[in-house]
């Protein structure tokens, strides 16, 4: 099967979250399933800029017309990632020396819509016209709707896949977006693109696609509902009936998250010989400039800051947490209010906390190892990857049973999770771990289990080929119907 993934974040090109780890280890694990996936993404100047990956011109230039008023130059370039074809469409007005991998995603609507008629254009040009195209996230909402109101017909058959990473960013603008890509403003409706007064990208992302799922069957639940919905939840629920919306669980890339083989840590570890793990933990605490504090279990967090991740409860329980005593280590970068209160309570509690307020992958790595447990106290999480790489990593994840946590984190055998988003609850959970942690045997079986767990791709992949059949099989019916 051919299949085309699109998204604006592929690791380790471009990562601003998930996505680009989903795009960067699903389509390898499709292809060691025998299909022809490759990717496609934007090609930012940094990418360029990078002594690290060889670039082929495949097309030095090739016309993107927007509109009979609009057309624009682009360039595709390629490489390869351990044997997966990875394409990038250029462009300098929008992927010019400004962006990095923290403003991958720039202001406005245009440049993602560019992207989607763009992916098109370039792969009718290179003659390979996949059998399911796989879109992922509001920023190619609109690849749906240009494969069925405004490609040529080569592209009837092929099947469209729509994955929902996180229904909270849905990507909402005016009806100038369907003047930019000449499409006629009948479709502003309540039944195709419109909701609740925008043209929204999300949502035509979903109505167009063969079918969509979202990463984790929890979240796919969840998001039916008006709690977690983001006021799509009645869209959700008519897709669930009619048998286009299913949940898979995310899985990990196992080569680059591996506690034997991992150039980051001072020490290899395995489920067979944890031996190193210990070696770890004392070195991240020298590291950061923590005492040790006996018989007190260090935790971490690797995570953007937002009340959305939990920060908040975090924040509200932390004294009761450090009199049990724990140790806490905080790494990551987002909201600024969030950051200065960390910085406080690190001033506060020099013997109990350390905040790492900036991006650095060798340090999350070095805290997966080296920290006894992992918190994700989460509002919602659609899937997390954080909870599964603590895992592989021999740290018992602490999470709020929501999403995909509530899939993969299970109470006394691989963790601890609690329900109510409140800080009682939380608390609750923190110390349940605090006492299992003081008694060795018990803490080595949660930490086995969770390193001996399947968190590889395979399995998932394997659910993705059965929705790419079924996305395959609804678009033969409809040739059929129109036939």
């Amino acid at each position: 099967m051919r299949i085309l993934f699109v998204s604006v974040e592929v690791a380790p090109f471009a990562k601003v979250g998930g996505l680009a780890d989903v795009a960067g280890a699903l389509p390898k694990a499709l292809r060691r399933l025998g299909h022809d996936a490759r990717v496609v993404m934007p090609l930012y100047r940094m990418i360029e800029d990078d002594p690290r990956w060889t670039l082929v011109n495949t097309l030095d230039e090739f016309d993107v017309e927007m509109n009979p008023h609009w057309t624009k130059t682009a360039t595709f370039k390629e490489t390869e990632l351990d044997g997966l074809p990875v394409g990038f469409i250029g462009t300098d007005e929008w992927y010019g020396a400004s962006v990095n991998s923290e403003s991958v995603y720039q202001p406005g609507g245009t440049q993602h819509l560019f992207f989607c008629q763009a992916v098109i254009a370039a792969m009718e040009q290179l003659d390979w016209i996949p059998d399911v195209i796989h879109c992922n996230d509001w920023h190619t909402g609109f690849l749906p709707v240009l494969l069925r109101e405004k490609a040529s017909h080569v592209w009837d058959e092929v099947a469209s896949i729509y994955t929902i990473h996180n229904l909270a960013y849905q990507g909402e603008f005016g009806t100038e977006v369907l003047d930019a890509l000449d499409l006629p403003h009948s479709i502003y409706n309540s039944e195709q693109v419109e909701a609740y007064g925008s043209v929204n990208f999300l949502k035509a992302g979903c109505v167009y696609s063969d079918q969509v799922n979202t990463v984790s069957k929890n979240y796919a639940n969840e998001i039916q509902t008006p709690e977690f919905g983001c006021s799509l939840e009645g869209l959700m629920a008519h897709l669930e009936r009619q048998g286009r919306l299913s949940g898979i669980v995310n899985g990990i890339d196992l080569d680059v998250f591996n506690p034997s083989t991992d150039q980051d840590l001072p020490a290899h570890f395995s489920a067979r010989a944890h031996q190193g793990k210990a070696i770890c933990r004392s070195k991240l605490l020298a590291e950061v400039g923590l005492p040790e504090i006996p018989g007190a279990p260090l935790f971490g967090v690797v995570s953007r800051l937002s009340s959305q991740k939990g920060m908040d409860l975090m924040l509200n329980a932390a004294e009761t947490m450090f009199n049990f005593p724990i140790q806490l280590i905080v790494q990551g970068l987002g909201d600024p209010a969030l950051a200065q209160a960390f910085t406080h309570l690190e001033a506060r509690y020099p013997q109990n906390f350390r905040f790492i307020q900036r991006f650095d992958a060798p340090i999350a790595q070095r805290i997966y190892a080296g920290c006894d447990a992992f918190l994700m106290p989460s509002a919602f999480e659609p899937c997390g990857l954080g909870q599964m790489i603590a895992m592989r990593y021999g740290t018992v994840p602490v999470v709020r049973a929501t999403g995909g946590l509530a899939d993969t984190v299970f109470e006394g055998k691989n963790g601890f999770r609690f329900q109510r988003r409140d800080t009682e609850d939380f608390l609750a959970a923190v110390k349940r771990a605090r006492d299992v942690f003081q008694h060795l045997d018990q803490w080595r079986e949660l930490m086995m289990n969770g390193m001996n767990g399947d968190y590889s791709w395979e399995k998932s992949a394997e659910e993705y080929v059965d929705v790419y059949n079924k996305a395959r099989l609804s678009r033969q019916l409809v040739g059929v119907k129109s036939a």
